[in-house]
């Protein structure tokens, strides 16, 4: 353990679950630092938000619930979401002096000695107690195989690399996906390009009706449910929905929001079906989602047959020393925050020695 600095805990990420999680730390009396270290990859603060296209300002954000100790208000909603939140999240790793080091890699997270693990990174290795991981799924984006997909002669492209709308001016353009991102998308780009197709792989389910407590809470226990049972963690948005607000209203009115099935091949100039029908594209945008990025904690064997992690809260079941926060159900800005609360508490009871509540 030669060069190996020992700390309480490590946070690997600093996005919404991260700087949560940094600050509930920091109220029960542990030091950045000493106590504590915030790693993250990116080249500043802002999360994955700092990465979102300008196109997608903060009045399009579908909920940005304030980090715990300081709101976010006045935020002009016509300004890209990647501006406000990044500043946002600036002032507060200042004003809470978490003291975030970054650009760091983590690599590997192994088992060390003495009941500690090894985070293994671009700028050393860290010794921990206790982990909470907090890296999200930007870095993961999922690319879906269909067969001819490397013969498309167009431009291929997934959501984290969607420049905006310009970019597609005059060009034949088809969106696979039926999540928030797919229609955003679709209707930003409809009046730009030559012409536009939306393709899913099932029929896309709107919301009508407020999005209340009730709702909500349904939606996450059907998460929390897949993640206890060790399956892969789906979007919250997968179970409760796109809201049908007038902007979609508008879409369907158009025909931009008029879906088709899963085409069945990519052909060099387009997308064709079985039963022949054919789309000629330019572009294919893949708005398809997000795995979790949590290659590095590979070396501790933590997956279950399902291919997800068998998580209770946040306390990973196979290993209480590690906590994932922002994982399934603790994914939505609200639950990040709970979630790094939770982590905390949790973290304490097993560093001094307690029981761990069921």
């Amino acid at each position: 353990m030669n060069n190996t600095r020992e700390v309480e805990v490590v946070v690997i990420g600093a996005g919404q679950a991260g700087l949560s999680s940094a600050c509930h730390l920091r109220r029960v009396g542990y030091e950045p630092d000493r106590d504590f270290v915030v790693l993250d990859h990116s080249p500043g603060p802002g999360g994955a938000w700092q990465f979102r296209w300008p196109s997608l300002t903060y009045g399009k954000v579908h909920g940005m619930h304030a980090l715990p100790g300081m709101e976010l208000t006045d935020a002009d909603p016509a300004r890209p979401s990647a501006d406000v939140i990044t500043e946002y999240f600036t002032r507060y790793e200042r004003t809470f002096d978490l003291r975030v080091r970054r650009p760091v890699d983590v690599r590997a997270v192994r088992e060390g000695e003495s009941g500690r693990l090894l985070v293994e990174t671009s700028a050393g290795t860290w010794a921990t107690r206790a982990l909470i991981n907090a890296t999200g799924t930007w870095d993961r984006p999922f690319w879906p195989r269909y067969p001819g997909q490397e013969t498309f002669r167009g431009r291929q492209l997934h959501t984290a690399q969607y420049p905006g709308p310009e970019e597609f001016a005059g060009q034949r353009v088809v969106v696979v996906g039926g999540g928030a991102s797919g229609t955003q998308h679709l209707l930003e780009i409809a009046p730009y390009a030559a012409s536009t197709a939306w393709v899913t792989r099932r029929p896309p389910v709107f919301r009508e009706g407020p999005f209340d407590e009730n709702v909500g809470r349904a939606a996450v226990a059907l998460v929390e449910e897949r993640v206890r049972q060790g399956l892969p963690p789906k979007s919250v948005v997968s179970v409760t929905g796109l809201p049908l607000n007038d902007a979609i209203r508008q879409g369907i009115a158009d025909g931009v929001l008029d879906r088709l099935p899963m085409f069945d091949r990519v052909t060099p100039e387009g997308v064709e079906w079985n039963d022949g029908r054919r789309v000629a594209a330019d572009v294919i945008l893949w708005a398809t989602g997000f795995r979790a990025a949590i290659d590095h904690l590979a070396p501790l064997t933590l997956r279950e047959p399902g291919g997800g992690i068998r998580v209770e809260g946040t306390r990973v079941l196979a290993d209480p020393r590690i906590h994932l926060v922002g994982y399934g159900p603790s994914a939505s800005t609200i639950g990040a925050n709970r979630a790094g609360r939770a982590a905390v508490r949790d973290i304490r009871r097993l560093l001094a020695g307690e029981p761990l509540a069921a």
